[in-house]
């Protein structure tokens, strides 16, 4: 079979067809070059032909709305819902580099249906099949297209980013897996591969250039130090920039005339920063390099080693960058829930025997504290500890004040949360970390992942009422992320593709109580008790913070239709009875949490889950 309907038997719609049917339609295509910015379709004309793109990137933009909808990358196809349907263009489609597609003609298919009706059948079929999914299912999971062309150019102004350059090129080069094709080309590999003869800013030059992609699994593009002909032409065919500096070192943290160019040509979501990093996290001064390149959503710390031991790409974080680029990166989700939170300290612990670690770690209010710690490199014993001085040591949440702000007075808990956190930055973790709140101001989930770690943990559980709200430099008022996502699967999605481990709580059912309202007492009745200890003995009903906390764990959306095939959901019990204000049970909780994981995932192992192999999950 050849190599254009290799790329036909990926289109769901084709999936089905013979060989020779495959065939039948492959020679009706016709190779289509488009520069970047070129738009292939637009929104409102008519469907006239199916494309499939052979290299190169594209966006979809519907018409009254800013953002990018979609991305489509190589061997995917654009456009065959309304092609096969009859209809008109739904969105438009620019390309977001120099690409190649293939074009498949209305006429042309009609002609070839016509010849083999089994061919039109077979895909309305499968078109049907896919529908019913679609409808059945509300997920929000979608598989980006793999970045198959990534450019490493310097960042900020070091001298000498050419070899820096190409030492972390073959660096990353060798913590991709063996089994893929992954080809490092620098200006002089260009030159002496196009004869010197063809220019770079050719159709010539971007077609040999996309038949070289076509070949490879991945292409390491290294752009020169300075903005040449050749780093422009680097950076048009990536879908994915790397910009590396030395993140201790003193050069210039202001971007250079290349990150200057790839954001300009890019925009946000494909320039990411790596830091080269020597010694261990946390790191500091990350914030410096991020600053002046709002361009930049992702960054990654690595420690180069000049050893060949495949396990040094672990600890170096190679292995990491390696699995966010392949869309394999594994994250850690972790749900709020007041004492239950404590839970999560169990199901570290079984994770841990299990060999299992993460990439990227986050979540809602106590579970965005819990993953604060691991991302920090914090023991389980330790966080336990961290726990008990926190909430049993200092009350940080039974502190009661006027209720001007809020009921409870923060500043015993703002300073436990920044003695244990200390003064560190998100951006300096050597993992990976983000808290979810909720803005009222633009009644949202705000994912943080930038500044002080304590105040990001501090905004993720600031309980509505009970503490005052964080506010942020905008003016905007940050509360509780479980007002609006108590476990923040969504939002780990929309940071990277790959499986997760998500942790929920099976929370008690509430005890009934048989209490007369209208015998609740009066103010002045309560204080008389309160201050003089007179009058009669107050009904044991439960109070504001209890009753608030309760609201706020019913407020629970279903994120389970968001789980994959490859993901692990635990969900450890919680003890009949318990509040979730009952830190004191934090240990009894713990114990409970880790037994139950621990069954969990040895099912799971002997299942043969996808998740396990050799110890761990990739």
């Amino acid at each position: 079979m050849s190599p254009s309907s290799t790329r036909l038997g990926a289109v769901e719609a084709f999936r089905h067809l013979s060989p020779e049917e495959l065939a039948e339609i492959e020679r009706t295509l016709r190779l289509m070059s488009l520069a970047r910015g070129q738009a292939l379709v637009r929104q409102g004309e008519p469907a006239e032909a199916l494309y499939i793109v052979v290299s190169g990137r594209f966006k979809v933009l519907r018409e009254g709305s800013a953002r990018q909808i979609a991305e489509i990358g190589a061997g995917q196809p654009i456009g065959e819902i309304a092609f096969f349907a009859g209809g008109t263009r739904t969105a438009t489609v620019i390309a977001e580099r120099d690409s190649l597609v293939l074009e498949l003609k209305r006429q042309d298919f009609d002609a070839l249906a016509a010849r083999s009706p089994r061919i039109w059948s077979t895909i309305t079929t499968e078109l049907a099949r896919r529908l019913g999914q679609a409808t059945a299912s509300g997920s929000i999971r979608a598989k980006a297209p793999l970045p198959r062309t990534i450019t490493i150019c310097r960042s900020g102004g070091a001298t000498g980013g050419d070899d820096l350059a190409l030492e972390f090129a073959e660096a990353l080069r060798s913590a991709f897996p063996p089994s893929l094709s992954v080809r490092v080309l620098d200006a002089k590999a260009a030159r002496e591969a196009l004869d010197g003869k063809i220019a770079l800013g050719s159709s010539a030059a971007t077609q040999w250039f996309n038949t070289l992609e076509g070949e490879c699994d991945h292409v390491l593009y290294i752009a020169d130090p300075e903005l040449t002909d050749w780093s422009k032409k680097a950076l048009r065919q990536a879908d994915l920039v790397l910009s590396i500096c030395r993140g201790g070192g003193s050069a210039t943290r202001q971007p250079n005339l290349l990150e200057h160019f790839a954001g300009d040509l890019h925009g946000k979501g494909v320039l990411e920063l790596v830091l080269l990093q020597d010694g261990a996290p946390p790191y500091s001064g990350t914030r410096a390099w991020l600053e002046p390149r709002p361009w930049v959503e992702r960054h990654h710390h690595v420690r180069l080693t000049k050893s060949p031991v495949a396990a040094d790409h672990e600890a170096s974080g190679l292995a990491r960058l390696v699995r966010f680029i392949r869309g394999k990166a594994v994250g850690l989700v972790a749900c709020g829930g007041g004492a239950y939170s404590a839970a999560h300290i169990g199901v570290f612990d079984a994770l841990a025997e299990a060999g299992i670690t993460f990439d990227i770690v986050g979540g809602t209010s106590g579970g965005a504290a819990m993953t604060a710690a691991l991302a920090l490199g914090v023991s389980t014993d330790e966080i336990e500890r961290r726990t008990h001085d926190i909430f049993i040591a200092r009350k940080a949440m039974r502190r009661w004040t006027w209720p001007r702000y809020s009921l409870l007075d923060h500043s015993g808990f703002d300073r436990a949360l920044a003695d244990h956190f200390t003064a560190i930055d998100i951006e300096d973790l050597g993992v990976p970390f983000f808290a979810v709140a909720t803005n009222l101001t633009r009644n949202a989930a705000q994912c943080i992942m930038r500044g002080p770690l304590w105040l990001a943990v501090r905004a993720s559980a600031a309980i509505p009422a009970m503490l005052p709200p964080v506010f942020t430099a905008e003016g905007e008022m940050l509360v509780d992320g479980c007002v609006v996502e108590n476990t923040p699967l969504r939002t780990m999605l929309a940071l990277k593709s790959g499986p997760n481990v998500v942790i929920d709580f099976a929370t008690p059912e509430p005890e009934r109580q048989s209490i007369d309202t209208s015998t609740l007492p009066a103010r002045g009745e309560i204080l008389a008790r309160v201050f003089t200890g007179g009058g009669r003995r107050l009904p044991e009903a439960p109070g504001p913070h209890a009753v608030l906390m309760r609201a706020l764990m019913l407020n629970r959306p279903d994120f389970a239709r968001d789980l994959g095939p490859a993901d692990i959901l635990i969900v450890p019990p919680v003890p009949p009875g318990m509040s979730p204000l009952d830190w004191h049970r934090h240990r009894e909780l713990r114990a409970i949490a880790r037994d139950h994981a621990r069954a969990v995932l040895a099912r799971l192992e002997q299942e043969g889950h996808a998740q396990f192999t050799r110890g761990r999950v990739v």
